[in-house]
This record gives C-alpha cells, structure tokens and sequence, in this order.
C-alpha cells in the first residue's frame, strides 16, 4: 500500500505441553500499517516514525481516540480524558517538527498518567472522594520529564483509592469480569488495548507488575531513587515508586531513560550517574543469560496453571534455570514489607482518616486503623531488617544474574471487589530492586506475567535479559499486541 508503514504484528498462539496451556509462542507476519492501525506501533516505533515525517503526531493520536472511544465503555481506563487537549498538543508537535526545531525521544507519542501524579492542565485526584476537584499547580517531576521528551498527555488513568487496595471502575480488557490489578489499573488497561502505547504507574507492593501481568503487557518497577518522585501522592515513602508500562521491553528502557535523574525534592532519589538502559538493553548476550528460578513462600497459593505452566517454562530454559530456595527469607521479608506499608500509610494518611472518614472506604480506614496499632519497635525491625535479606538476595544474583518468579499466583482473578493477591511482588519492592513482568504465559485465554528481578542499580542488565527471554519464547521481537 503506497505510503504505509510496516510492523510486525504478533498473534499469540498457546501450544500445550501435558493437559494445560501455557507459554504464548506468537508466530509473526508482516502487516501495512494504515493510519488506522497506528494504535499497533510501541512508542520506540511511533517515535521513530514521527521523527522520520512518515506519520504525524495528529494522527497517531486521532487513532488513540478512536481506539478509546470503541473501548472505554467497556474498559473505563480513563478517569480524566479530553481528546481535544491531546489533538492540541499534538498539533503544536507537528509545528515543530515543520519548522524543523529540535525535538525529544518521545515526540508527538501519546502516554497515559496515573491519577496520582500531578498534573496541571488535568485534575488530580488520588482515586479518593476527599480529593474531588483538587488541580496541582506544578507538573510532578516525572511528568515534567515526559513534556521535555515531547510526550503528549492523553489523560489521567483510573488509581484504587489512594493507591491502595479498594479498586477504581477499570475492568480487564481480555475478559471484562476480571480484575485489571492495582493500583495502577487504568494505566495496564489503556496500554492493554492500545489507547496509548505506554504509561505511567506507581508500586508500593505490586501495583506496576501485578496490573502488567493481568493485562498481558510489558511494566518495570525500577530500582528505589532512580524515577524521581516529587508531585507523586506519597503512600509509604520507604517503598512508592515510579513505574512505566509498554509493549515492548525497548519501550521500558527508553522511558526509564527519559524520566531518570536526581530531584533533591525526594530523599530517596539517587545521585548516581545516570546510564543509559535503551543502549545496554539492547546489546546482544556473547553468552545465554542464568536464571535462578526462585518459588518464594506464596509458592502454595498459585494456581495450578502457574505450577503447570512455569514448569514448561523451565524446562525451556534446561541448565540455564536452577531452582533456588529462598522461602523462608521471602516469607520474613513480605512480612516486613506489610509492616513498613501499614505503619508510613497510616501516618500519611491518618490526617484525612480523622478529618473525613466518611469520604474513605471501609476497607481504606480499616488498613489505617491497623497501621496505627502497629508498635514502633515492630516498624523499626522491619525497616532495620532489608539490609539484611537484601543481602541473602543479592548472593543469588551474584550468582545467576537474575531472577525469575511468577509476577502473580495466577491469571487475573474473577471478580471486580478485589484487585487481586501483591504476594509475589511484596518482597522485591521492599528490597528496591528492580523487576520487570513480561506477557509471555496465559490460561483460559487470559495472559500471565513473567517476572524478573535484578540487582540494585542493575536495571540495563534485568531489561537486556528481559529482552533475550522475550525474544527467545515470543518471536523475532517480542512485541505485544494490544487487547481486541
């Protein structure tokens, strides 16, 4: 087709190993991609393409539209949306490309913010009744970051209440009776069905991977300090971190990369030098990568699927998988992990709890109610405590490199009162490491995630690995197509 562009589109199809399905093998065609199949492109891809003139920001993002207003009915991904705020930033993309002015990594290439990160051309509100109506009148660091790579904001994405665990009004793009995950549900969701190519999320115990891997799309929680955090809805400040979702892991890395860097606003940033992960990702391994399998202690609550299909799984890798046990050092450190969570939630949100308590949920103010009753001995062992599994961790990673664990005990549960069991993503926050959930499982027609951890500070080599396994189990390139 005169004037079309070429993408490689990726139609997933389950082989069975024994009685269950598990690992997704897409097979891949080459496809013309029309101006309405623009929803298809990453935003590597989308970027690339704008850059070269052989589509236009105005268009990529007319498509996202369309995309949203055929599944946002269904989805409600969105809790703040204006379609002609996005076409009028896209435009004045447009203009500076045409006049020929220097522009970013991500020009012109529509992204989704989570709704609790500031924004100030769109409302913030926190997922919570109490914060109806609030506009911030700074962009939060992350998202300023974003405007200085020429990203166009598309909106603000559905949060659970403060984050935390009482779910928005999102449901899963592949079945609609299941939960999307939290809290970064809206974000998975938008990114699931292509209304935007990537996202921003947030994790405090499972928030980015546990959404990821339900959805069926790529997310990197990274390591503690290195997205800054000012003008991000502080939970519990010892473990909030900024997170991205794509589909694809050259996605992860360039985002990362954009939005990396010091902020003497937030304690916990880093003051390392800041690397590049879109270049080490993207290197080839001279040698296949080792990975230490590792169950955790939440090994007997995942599903059958999961046990079925991990098993596949490693028996793909052969020697470069070796089984490791580390479920007692797992099960200590998630209970501390829930201590720290409780106790930093509690103080930061205990104001609102006794000035509005009417305006939380229930299950809000019972969490809160259980912080406060946490005793400060209890809350300093916990903290006291990371050093120390951290580095019973960091041997195993010496060791193999990476780590590989399921991202959650089974696909997207049934249901939209919950939004699903953080117990395989608990532990590794707590640690600052960072992980990445890769769509590379399903069952019953839903997607599971695969996820990896790294060492601290490690990110380019977790994504370079992320790569090579995406690669290996999902293609020539590991993409993922967004949810029909």
């Amino acid at each position: 087709m005169a004037g079309g562009i070429l993408v490689r589109r990726c139609f997933p199809e389950s082989f069975t190993c024994g009685a269950l399905s598990g690992l997704t093998l897409p097979h891949y065609e080459e496809a013309t991609l029309t101006d309405g199949d623009l929803t298809l492109l990453t935003a590597t891809e989308a970027a690339a393409r704008i850059a070269r003139g052989e589509t236009s920001s105005e268009k990529l993002i007319s498509a996202c539209l369309e995309r949203i207003a055929a599944r946002e009915p269904q989805v409600q991904a969105w809790a703040f949306h204006d379609p002609e705020h996005a076409l009028v930033q896209a435009r004045a993309a447009d203009r500076l490309s045409s006049e020929g002015k220097g522009v970013g990594p991500l020009h012109g290439v529509p992204m989704g913010v989570k709704d609790i990160i500031d924004t100030t051309d769109l409302p913030t509100e926190n997922g919570c009744r109490a914060h109806q109506g609030c506009q911030p009148t700074a962009d939060a660091r992350c998202v300023a970051a974003l405007r200085r790579a020429g990203a166009v904001i598309m909106g603000k994405t559905v949060t659970t209440e403060l984050a935390t665990f009482t779910p928005g009004k999102t449901h899963n793009p592949h079945n609609l009776e299941h939960t999307p995950g939290g809290s970064s549900s809206g974000s998975a969701a938008a990114v699931a069905t292509g209304m935007v190519p990537a996202a921003l999320g947030t994790q405090t115990v499972g928030s980015v991977i546990r959404p990821g891997a339900f959805c069926g799309i790529y997310g990197l929680k990274p390591t503690f300090g290195v997205i800054p955090r000012a003008g991000v809805l502080t939970q519990a400040p010892s473990l909030d971190t900024v997170g991205v979702y794509a589909r694809s892991v050259e996605d992860l890395a360039l985002l990362t990369d954009v939005l990396q860097g010091h902020d003497e606003r937030d304690p916990a940033s880093l003051l390392s030098s800041r690397p590049r992960l879109l270049a080490t990702a993207t290197q080839d391994w001279s040698l296949d990568p080792l990975f230490a399998f590792v169950k955790t202690h939440a090994w007997s609550e995942a599903d059958a699927a999961t046990h079925a299909a991990f098993g596949e799984l490693i028996e793909e890798l052969g020697g470069q998988a070796t089984e490791i046990g580390l479920e007692h050092t797992t099960e200590a450190g998630y209970a501390a992990a829930r201590v720290v969570q409780k106790v930093e939630m509690a103080f930061q949100f205990g104001p609102l709890l006794d000035r509005s308590p009417d305006q939380l949920s229930d299950n809000l103010r019972q969490q809160l109610e259980d912080g406060r009753r946490v005793s400060g001995v209890a809350y300093l062992a916990a903290l006291n405590a990371r050093e120390k599994f951290y580095a019973s961790v960091e041997e195993v990673l010496l060791n193999y490199g990476t780590i590989l664990t399921p991202a959650a005990p089974g696909p997207a549960p049934k249901g939209l009162v919950s939004t699903g069991n953080p117990v395989f993503c608990g532990f590794w926050t707590y640690l600052g490491v960072p992980a990445v959930t890769l769509p590379l499982l399903d069952a019953a027609g839903l997607p599971m995630g695969v996820q990896l951890i790294g060492a601290r500070r490690d990110d380019g080599r977790l994504l370079r690995t992320a790569r090579w396994l995406a690669r290996r189990l999902g293609g020539a390139d590991g993409y993922h197509r967004p949810a029909a």
